[in-house]
């Protein structure tokens, strides 16, 4: 069904949409990880390249899906009124910083992770300003989807780290704290949400691998990690640590990824509409 009484599928957006809240959120989170990083004392110029790149490919993803590709420009217009338009201007802020973070300007790392925790809410904000899809307009979802980003940042700066271990406690700590929040996020998600059977069947079942490979299995290959890096001498560098803290992070990221594919496209059922009184010719109103 495309249109009637009954929820249905929205078509408007599809993978390339889910690109770009993949590919955004994870870029932004992994920038957000490398600044607090270099505020630890340990650059990150690779991970604030990869953040860019991610970044930017979301960006063409949604650009690939516009009906006039060459009509993007318009995005710009809005920033008083759409949450569209203050992504693209925080991006234009957000690249060229991130590039110069990777560079090792300096200054322009603690900038860079700003405007990216900034570009990650904007992208929250555009999903909660569709009033026509409960999954996506439910309040609860703005801090899930920042908290999503962060959890694959974190698991992105894990996984960029295994040539040579994070090397920091704290950073893989804060990883950790990501991935549970995002779960804690997602439990409040749920229990607030009201939709669509069809929407709450296709999220739960990507709350399985959500919790087990998304949350439970990283939590457990970081307490790994710390234990081993404790062994060590209180870091976490090359070898069996930093792979144990690598694999909690690519399944971090992967679990994320999955689940926003599917909240854009499987989740996406329109409230439809419901009529409470029908004109009959003859009867008096």
């Amino acid at each position: 069904m495309s249109f009637g009484p009954n929820p249905w599928q929205q078509t408007a957006w599809d993978w390339r949409a889910a690109g770009n809240f993949i590919g955004g959120g994870a870029g932004s989170g992994v920038i957000v990880f490398a600044a607090l990083s270099g505020l630890l004392g340990r650059a990150a110029p690779a991970q604030f390249a990869c953040g860019s790149v991610l970044v930017a490919l979301g960006l063409v993803c949604v650009w690939l899906e516009i009906g006039r590709p060459w009509r993007a420009l318009h995005v710009f217009f809005h920033p008083r009124r759409s949450w569209m338009s203050r992504e693209a201007f925080l991006a234009t802020l957000l690249l060229p910083c991130a590039v110069a973070a990777a560079l090792g300007v300096p200054g322009a790392a603690p900038a860079a992770g700003v405007l990216a925790l900034a570009f990650v809410y904007a992208q929250a904000r555009i999903l909660k300003a569709a009033k026509g899809i409960p999954a996506w307009r439910e309040p609860t979802l703005v801090p899930l989807v920042v908290a999503t980003g962060l959890a694959e940042g974190a698991g992105l700066f894990l996984f960029s780290s295994l040539p040579h271990g994070t090397g920091s406690v704290p950073i893989t700590l804060l990883a950790a704290g990501a991935i549970a929040t995002r779960w804690l996020l997602w439990r409040r998600y749920r229990r607030h949400l009201v939709a669509a059977p069809q929407a709450l069947a296709a999220l739960d079942a990507a709350a399985r691998p959500l919790h087990w490979f998304g949350t439970l299995a990283p939590l457990a290959l970081v307490a790994a990690a710390l234990a081993l890096g404790a062994l060590a001498g209180g870091v976490i560098e090359a070898g069996t640590p930093a792979l144990a803290a690598g694999l909690a992070g690519i399944n971090a990221v992967l679990a994320g990824a999955w689940f926003k594919y599917v909240l854009i496209t499987r989740a996406a059922f329109n409230q439809g509409f419901a009529l409470a009184r029908l004109p009959v010719r003859g009867v008096a109103r």
